[in-house]
């Protein structure tokens, strides 16, 4: 249910605001909704796996009552991850826990049909949720991520998750992002990487503090270089069964191969797939084109 929402009714600088949902164990999740435009379906956003609802602030404001027959987005932080609570036991911290959070929060906000967008990880809990929940996909975008997950890819998000340096302050959290993510994104400006630390950490008692559990890391201790992830091949035929899938890669990504690209293509003719230049994994969804084609995409949904 629905056990929280601000008493000031206050909108935050996003142009958002915030439920909290409870979870099947009793935990808070935290929901931000943009819009007031009942018109059309809502656009359910799913970050990745640190990743927060903050994520999805450009593109859904962008979105959001801007455009004829776009309904409201929502964003889910995952347990463990923006404004969410913390799980006591990170053995928690998986994608079948949070997909019964997503099915919860869904059921809490009265959403029985809706588009849905999942970066990375939240992209997984979509293509899951075809096979639980079929009939609430009208449609899916991916973002930059795919039935095979390359392990590479893995291994590098391995080597910093949970172990980030705490930066002093957003300049040295900046320069700490750079270093690590330059290589994904080599066209992002000082202020852009200004803009991420502010994402990534927060102000709390005059530090700063990570936005997800760093136990996070837990979710990764068996990955190996010459890891054989299972294949979700079944779970994207049933989404491409769902509805229109839109799939977005990095033309940088180390996570969804263009081969693995190419095989969803070939299984779905019709699914539109999106090259974003300059960047790697996941795509920041924050420039001109994405926002773009994500708006006619859900148009089309919607028109459909």
């Amino acid at each position: 249910m629905i056990d929280h929402m601000p008493t000031s009714g206050a909108q935050s600088a996003d142009g958002g605001y915030s439920r909290f949902i409870t979870a099947p164990d009793g935990l808070r999740l935290h929901v931000r909704i943009w819009g007031k435009d009942w018109s059309g379906l809502p656009l359910v956003c799913l970050p990745g796996l640190t990743r927060t609802v903050d994520d999805f602030a450009p593109l859904a404001t962008a979105l959001a009552g801007k455009h004829d027959g776009i309904g409201p987005v929502y964003g889910l932080d995952s347990r463990g991850r923006g404004r969410s609570d913390h799980d006591r036991n990170p053995e928690n911290y998986t994608v079948q826990t949070e997909l019964a959070d997503l099915i919860t929060a869904l059921t809490a906000l009265d959403i029985g049909k809706a588009l849905f967008l999942g970066s990375s990880r939240g992209g997984l809990l979509v293509m899951m949720l075809a096979v639980a929940r079929p009939t609430v996909i009208a449609g899916a975008i991916l973002n930059d991520i795919g039935p095979v997950i390359g392990a590479a890819g893995l291994m590098r998000i391995k080597g910093y998750v949970g172990h980030l340096p705490r930066p002093r302050h957003h300049e040295e959290g900046a320069e700490i992002l750079k270093r690590v993510f330059g290589g994904q994104f080599p066209a992002l400006t000082a202020q852009d990487w200004r803009l991420w630390s502010e994402r990534a950490w927060r102000e709390r008692d005059g530090h700063l503090t990570p936005t997800h559990d760093p136990r996070l890391a837990a979710t990764l201790k068996a990955v190996r270089p010459d890891s054989q992830l299972p294949s979700l091949w079944r779970e994207f035929d049933a989404l491409a069964a769902a509805g229109p899938v839109l799939t977005i890669r990095g033309e940088l990504s180390d996570i969804l191969s263009s081969d693995t690209l190419a095989q969803m293509k070939a299984r779905q003719p019709e699914m539109i797939d999106l090259i974003i230049k300059n960047e790697g994994h996941t795509p920041l969804l924050s420039d001109k084109t994405s926002i773009a084609e994500i708006a006619a995409f859900v148009g089309a949904c919607n028109a459909g």
